[in-house]
């Protein structure tokens, strides 16, 4: 997966008994994605600041949810071939569901009514920190409610609801990216009904 914003570097990888554990491509701090995060070859389990320099770490030709190991998932520094992730198998999104996270959603929500990302950027889904978010689930989106902020190269860009691939109205169900995550053209930010 390229980004334009952003380069990436692909993770390690190694199996252990129903995990896949993600391994760091180099040394740096670590800023791994959201705990129930669904992962397959090419999306983001995190990034890694080397030097100033931030770079997404995909993952390989693996899939699975993010789980919530406690020595795992948490920024930290790490060295080549240090542990940065456990992607549970695809057996643990049932468990994810029981609690209620976005992992389920963003499984489910290929084969449903997604609103997309129309570029590269960090979504921000609230105006400011101390400000109430732009959407949230259960609200009824119309044409031009703004959906998040997508920062590219220190420039906020507005995402407003409307195109001719989705309704005139939409409920939101989820939404599926995390605030200050990077998001690739085309990655589903809301799941919708």
């Amino acid at each position: 997966m390229t980004r334009l914003h952003a380069p990436a570097m692909e993770a390690l990888c190694r199996k252990e008994g129903d995990q896949w554990i993600v391994t760091s491509p180099a040394p740096g701090w670590f800023l791994p994605s959201p705990w129930g995060t669904v992962v397959t070859r090419g999306h983001a389990v995190g990034s890694l600041e080397i030097l100033g320099r931030r770079l997404q770490i995909i993952a390989p030709d693996v899939s699975g949810v993010i789980g919530n190991a406690a020595t795992l998932g948490v920024p930290r520094m790490v060295a080549y071939g240090d542990p940065l992730v456990a992607l549970e198998s695809a057996a643990s999104i049932a468990g994810i569901a029981a609690t209620g996270t976005r992992g389920v959603e963003a499984a489910s929500s290929s084969t449903g009514l997604v609103f997309r990302a129309p570029t590269s950027g960090r979504f921000y889904g609230r105006p400011s920190p101390d400000k109430p978010a732009f959407v949230a689930v259960g609200d009824q989106l119309g044409p031009g409610a703004t959906i998040c902020l997508l920062e590219v190269m220190k420039t906020f860009n507005r995402v407003t609801y409307g195109g001719a691939a989705l309704p005139e109205r939409a409920k939101v169900r989820a939404i599926l990216v995390a605030e200050g995550a990077d998001v690739t053209a085309g990655e589903p930010l809301l799941s919708l009904e």
